[in-house]
């Protein structure tokens, strides 16, 4: 089973009220050399300006970015594409926020969402792995966290790298 590390940038807190503005993905494996990053046109006129600047990207500029029916199905095809007949799992950092916007948009947009119901969080795993509720793993990360969402992507994806090669983690891809 392929894990796909993904991270978002929005303009708010959820979707459907709120736009998903670009996100990135990383198929994790030994060279990390597969990623896709999307940018989406805003599908609502509601944004907050302080998540809209996170992404680095003006209100201006987002409506510029393609529709997000055609990101999701290009998306949808990068999956099937690097995963063949294998089921994806999503991994992120934040799984309850990035998971949260990329299944409404399949689901809205294409109707399917290939990575099903269910995701990963990184941090829960590396917390589990340490025993420790108060640890985090962004030290692991050699890529700087820039919000580019697929710097970040994969930033995570060399982290849970590191959590297999040096920490023990029984994971295969």
């Amino acid at each position: 089973m392929p894990y796909i590390m993904v991270d978002i940038e929005s303009d708010g807190p959820i979707p459907g009220d709120f736009s998903m503005i670009s996100f990135g993905a990383v198929l994790v494996n030994e060279k990390l050399d597969q990623t896709f990053y999307g940018q989406l046109a805003p599908i609502s006129e509601k944004y907050i300006s302080e998540a809209l600047a996170v992404s680095g990207f003006s209100r201006e500029e987002t409506k510029t970015f393609k529709e997000p029916k055609i990101v999701m199905a290009e998306f949808k095809t990068w999956i099937e594409t690097v995963c063949g007949k294998d089921r994806p799992i999503l991994i992120s950092d934040n799984n309850g926020f990035d998971s949260m916007f990329i299944a409404w948009y399949f689901h809205h947009f294409i109707g399917t969402n290939p990575f099903g119901h269910s995701s990963q969080n990184l941090g829960s795993l590396f917390k589990g792995m340490e025993k420790d509720m108060f640890k985090n793993f962004k030290h692991l990360r050699v890529t700087k966290h820039t919000h580019h969402p697929v710097d970040d992507a994969k930033g995570n994806a060399e982290a849970l790298l590191t959590m297999k090669k040096e920490l023990g983690l029984k994971i295969r891809w």
